[in-house]
């Protein structure tokens, strides 16, 4: 940085200074609600994703907000690109100075992974570009090919459940025989008990249909007569509401069970819009703890501290 002038030495120096301060503080506000501050490892999403192939997709301007992890440098910098230590200081400064001074900066070089992005060269430049509220970076990306969405808030635990997914779908190809299916759990061991609840479908089809019923057959109609029914009646009776931070197919994990269990109490099928209204008289609840969390959001943005 000798060839930079010590004024724009100083506020690069002192920016950095000040993305420290906010990544020590942002990284207490994610102790306290219990939401991730590590970035996504790409060697660990490619070591649970099953990556089918890839595809260059060029020279692209990419939401700085989208891009949630790294190739190699994940543990350098938090989950808003924060720098988590004093030795990038050098590096980190040298580039803001080029910033400061309006100086064009090569294209950062990004995978792709569904709706967001891993640096795989040019960390130091997100991690300014977030600093100073950018909100677009140029970029040449590839994007990588996977049957298993990535969202921008997805975490390190997300990433468990991603992996579940994935080998639920290849399991039962769901994604080949409805393609617009998207069953997300928020816990894990979910997607076993679907598998179970395709198996035990397949074995009452076999029975009425006096023949053998194959996989693709039986995962088929267990989406389209059983689970697509319950996630309607879901959606009609708006228990998201009632139930934060859960999914559709929590939901219906639950009703699933709950229906079956007034199938043998009472010997009558209460059918989907029954078990669901049901549920919902049994079971609505209320979240007092969303109060303290959303003054602790609110904290966060008034001391310019971005969410992860």
């Amino acid at each position: 940085m000798s060839d930079r002038s010590p004024y724009i030495q100083q506020q690069a120096r002192h920016q950095f200074d000040e993305a420290r301060r906010k990544a020590f503080i942002a990284g207490i506000f994610d102790v306290l609600l219990r939401q991730p501050s590590d970035m996504l490892s790409l060697e660990e999403v490619r070591a649970r994703l099953k990556v089918r192939g890839q595809r260059y997709l060029g020279h692209q301007t990419v939401p700085v907000d989208r891009i949630i992890g790294s190739e190699g440098r994940y543990l350098d910098f938090d989950r808003r690109f924060l720098p988590r230590s004093g030795k990038l200081k050098e590096r980190w400064a040298e580039i803001n100075a080029l910033s400061l001074q309006l100086v064009n900066l090569p294209p950062v070089d990004l995978y792709k992974i569904g709706d967001v992005y891993f640096v795989r060269d040019g960390n130091h430049r997100v991690s300014v570009a977030r600093q100073r509220g950018q909100q677009e970076i140029d970029a040449v990306v590839t994007e990588l090919l996977t049957d298993v969405p990535l969202a921008p808030e997805d975490s390190v635990r997300d990433l468990l459940l991603k992996e579940e997914y994935s080998d639920f779908l290849e399991w039962t190809e769901l994604h080949l025989l409805r393609p617009d299916q998207l069953i997300e759990f928020s816990e894990p061991g979910g997607y076993l008990d679907l598998v179970r609840h395709i198996n035990g479908h397949r074995y009452f089809m076999g029975l009425q249909q006096q023949r053998e019923i194959t996989r693709e057959e039986a995962v088929a109609d267990w989406y389209d007569s059983v689970y697509l029914p319950m996630v309607h009646a879901i959606r009609r009776h708006r228990l998201l509401e009632h139930f934060p931070g859960r999914t559709e197919a929590d939901l219906y994990r639950w009703i699933a069970e709950h229906r079956w269990s007034v199938l043998q109490r009472t010997g009558s099928d209460p059918g989907p819009e029954g078990a669901v209204s049901d549920y919902l008289d049994q079971h609505r609840r209320a979240h007092p703890l969303e109060t303290l969390q959303g003054a602790f959001h609110g904290l966060l943005e008034q001391l310019g501290i971005e969410r992860a």
